[in-house]
């Protein structure tokens, strides 16, 4: 299985439209057909594609109903090879909006990938789609939160995001959780001045404890202005550690504007399409109001059907919340 958080650190890094939110009157069952909630996509979802050829995968994203947009790390630098202002010019242009940005919470330090990585699945792990071989050397400088916080922001409010995102961060100490915890604060404090939102997307590993018992999850939420830093869940992540969304939300109310709608199947292991999996998403979609959901997005790490896997996706997000 290939997620960003294994993906970037394999590489040497650190590392839906016409759905509406559920408003518990009014509706019948998760959704009323009165406030159009459009379904969103994480680009990660198509990372090939995308370092590709940008402008003619988005025009498939599109084409496959998708209408709110979050931009991931790629090979080309900046947004896909555009700068901020001229990426969100074309996915406006095709009918979508960019919404989210997710930026590395520390410096993404490439190594080769290696010669067997390229195109074949490790042995024993036949589920597991191939990475591909790419040449880092040819890659521009990718930002950071750590040492470029203010630009990103800066270039997030030219993109005109709602919300700027840290995909991942070192988690594995206390030490490493306080210096990620600075940088959240100075990126949530700049954000809030710029007018967006900041949000940390979690990995299963956030809900493993680390010296001294707590989780890195507890401690972020617990030692971070709840105004400043919000999270972005991801529900398969979560379901993976054995945690319950709903629960999650109910602790902490309204911190939750953002979702992953990942699917994982009964094995824990595989990344599938969206419904193929075990999440319950009317479950986590009946308490939005309680977790303060804003916007959603569709992911699907590195997906190895591309535009046929997040085609299933969106069909069976759309039936599911029905």
């Amino acid at each position: 299985m290939t997620t960003r958080r294994h993906f970037l650190r394999d590489a040497g890094a650190l590392a839906l439209s016409g759905l509406v939110l559920p408003t518990l009157a009014n509706t019948h069952g998760l959704f009323s057909t009165a406030n159009p909630y459009p379904i969103g996509i994480q680009l990660f979802t198509l990372f090939g594609p995308m370092n590709e050829d940008p402008k003619g995968t988005l025009q498939k994203v599109a084409g496959a109903g998708y209408k709110e947009i979050e931009s991931a790390f790629n090979t080309r630098g900046g947004y896909y090879g555009y700068s901020a202002k001229d990426f969100r010019k074309l996915v406006n242009d095709l009918g979508m909006t960019w919404r989210a940005h997710h930026a590395g919470g520390a410096p993404f330090r490439p190594r080769p990938t290696p010669p067997a990585a390229a195109g074949t699945p490790p042995a024993g792990d036949a589920q597991r789609p191939a990475r591909p071989a790419m040449d880092f050397s040819k890659m521009p400088p990718m930002l950071n939160l750590r040492d470029n916080y203010q630009q990103l922001v800066d270039e997030a409010g030219e993109g005109g995001l709602s919300y700027l995102v840290c995909a991942s961060t070192p988690v594995s100490t206390v030490d490493e959780i306080n210096k990620s915890i600075e940088v959240f604060q100075k990126t949530g404090e700049a954000a809030k001045k710029a007018g967006i939102g900041f949000a940390y997307h979690n990995h299963a590993t956030e809900f493993d404890p680390v010296d001294g018992g707590k989780t890195p999850y507890e401690l972020i939420l617990s030692q971070t202005d709840k105004e400043l830093v919000k999270m972005e869940l991801d529900l398969a992540w979560a379901t993976k550690a054995g945690k319950d969304p709903v629960a999650l939300f109910n602790e902490q109310p309204g911190r939750f504007p953002l979702w992953h709608i990942k699917d994982i199947k009964d094995d824990k292991k595989t990344i599938t399409e969206v419904g193929n999996g075990m999440v319950d998403f009317k479950r986590a979609f009946s308490a939005a109001n309680v977790a303060g959901l804003k916007y959603f997005f569709v992911e699907q790490d590195m997906a190895p059907g591309g535009i046929e896997s997040i085609t299933t996706s969106i069909t069976n997000l759309k039936k599911i919340l029905a």
